[in-house]
């Protein structure tokens, strides 16, 4: 069984779980649920803005703690501060020791929050919007084409974006008409080896309506250009500004590079 599957298995438990203790029409009352959410697409192409997807994330299954004390308020408003055209929030808590709470303490940023889970029931994206979040992620890794299509279709009656999140040829088949990004991950999720060729090897085979983002691995300014010349528009980076003492003086430097 790899990591991947043992993730989802333990998902399917803690949704069914939280289906029980929470019903969706208590997630509907939310205060956030009526927001109007904002644009990640938007956000990308606004050459005002870095391209970056910040995220807040505190430990992965690979590496255990990156950074566990870390104030998602703090971090994310320095991220926003600073050019980020978006967030990304862990609010998985077994495997990367995010919640909900930390997705909400973002919501003070006025930038898109991409709800970063594995996303197995529909049920989690009224979660989603119920926390205030802008986009949601679904990962063909672990759902079949007409899952993507069913849960991203639900996802757009909720006002929310789509990121599909994708690792190879196979999974191409994926995208549908109701995907508004497409993100390659570098980092295999079986094995977690992480390699940059993966986005250049996908990029041309992306259908030329959806927005690419590069996802994972991405650690230097050379990168970022060189991926901009195979057309992505977007890179989701974490664990590079997460790992050092400071997130938010890290994120401040790296986007000072990008622009000389």
């Amino acid at each position: 069984m790899t990591i991947l599957d043992t993730i989802i298995e333990h998902k399917r438990q803690e949704v069914a779980q939280r289906k029980k203790n929470i019903s969706v029409s208590q997630l509907e009352r939310s205060p956030f649920f009526t927001r109007q959410p904002l644009s990640l697409k938007q956000f990308l192409l606004d050459p005002e803005k870095t391209g970056i997807i910040a995220e807040f994330k505190r430990k992965s299954p690979s590496k255990g703690w990156i950074n566990a004390d870390a104030d998602p308020a703090i971090v994310t408003a320095a991220y926003a501060a600073h050019g980020a055209s978006g967030l990304s929030v862990l609010t998985d808590e077994k495997f990367f020791g995010g919640t909900a709470e930390d997705l909400q303490k973002a919501r003070i940023n006025k930038v898109p929050i991409l709800r970063k889970d594995f996303m197995i029931d529909s049920y989690q994206l009224v979660e989603a919007k119920s926390m205030g979040a802008d986009v949601i992620l679904l990962i063909a890794a672990n759902l079949r084409p007409e899952e993507v299509k069913e849960l991203a279709t639900e996802a757009k009656k909720l006002g929310l974006e789509v990121l599909l999140e994708i690792h190879n040829h196979e999974e191409l088949d994926h995208i549908c008409d109701a995907v508004d990004l497409v993100g390659v991950n570098n980092r295999n999720l079986k094995t977690f080896e992480v390699n940059i060729q993966t986005s250049v090897d996908l990029s041309k085979q992306i259908p030329g309506d959806k927005l690419k983002i590069s996802e994972s691995g991405i650690s230097d300014v050379q990168t970022i250009n060189e991926l901009k010349n195979h057309g992505y528009r977007g890179f989701l980076i974490g664990e590079n500004f997460m790992k050092t003492v400071n997130p938010s003086i890290a994120f401040a430097a790296f986007a000072e590079q990008l622009k000389s």
